[in-house]
């Protein structure tokens, strides 16, 4: 007799021992298919982000209307406009050295963030007059005058910062120990001086008139520096490296 033969089972056990190659196959392509499409709309997202946005440290900060601009409208300051042959100047009602320091110079340096006229004008000129006359009477406001400098700097207006750094010079050698006076306060005085002291203009074969008008803000960040180590005492150097670290001094070189 001829064998019989014997087909595999379709049962339930039958089932559960096909092979399942074929269908494991499947489910991978699928898989892998989904992957693909992910990685490609991951790969197109990155197209679209955005990095982060600019730190604006050298963007200007808003200037809140300041305390001599209300004086001076006010007409609480012995002052008056003066035209010459030279230009213009301030004309004292009262004598310079008899003004109350305390009271006058802080006002002035506050109306320094000022950069409309007459503001600006008569406040710059203020202060530089205040200076050229205070002699020993300038030293005991220092403390009084940080805060005004600070937020002048703070402005990040490259006028008010040129017009501050110039009567930062004049402080600094207007009366005794003045230089002194400001090296605790550099913590608060130099970090802006940090984040503009490589700012300077490069104007290639042409000419810097800013250089001739000192109005360069590397350049009088620079001489400031310089004029504060000179100024400020055998301390002054080391704490101006700790705030401006690519400082180099003036005097040891």
């Amino acid at each position: 007799m001829a064998e019989r033969l014997t087909l595999p089972s379709t049962g339930a056990a039958g089932r559960s021992a096909a092979p399942k190659g074929p269908e494991l196959n499947e489910k991978q392509s699928q898989t892998a298919g989904r992957e693909h499409r992910l990685s490609a709309e991951g790969r197109e997202a990155d197209t679209s982000v955005v990095g982060p946005p600019v730190a604006g440290a050298f963007r200007e900060r808003p200037q809140k209307p300041t305390a001599f601009r209300k004086f001076y409208e006010r007409g609480d300051f012995p002052i008056a406009l003066e035209h010459d042959s030279k230009g213009n100047r301030i004309a004292w009602k009262v004598e310079i050295e008899r003004l109350d320091y305390h009271h006058y110079l802080p006002l002035f340096f506050d109306g320094l963030c000022e950069t409309g006229h007459p503001y600006e004008f008569f406040a710059r000129q203020g202060v530089h007059d205040m200076l050229e006359h205070g002699g020993a009477k300038v030293l005991p406001v220092i403390p009084q005058l940080i805060i005004p400098i600070k937020n002048a700097l703070n402005t990040r207006n490259r006028q008010v910062i040129c017009t501050t750094l110039k009567v930062l010079q004049h402080l600094v050698v207007s009366a005794e120990m003045v230089g002194e006076a400001l090296v605790p306060y550099y913590r608060q005085i130099l970090p802006i001086l940090n984040i503009f002291k490589n700012m300077n203009i490069n104007s290639g074969d042409g000419i810097d008139y800013s250089q001739q008008k000192r109005e360069n803000v590397g350049d009088l960040i620079q001489e400031t520096l310089e004029v504060f180590e000179r100024y400020g005492g055998e301390d002054s150097f080391i704490n101006i490296k700790y705030m401006v670290p690519t400082y180099e001094s003036c005097l040891l070189n």
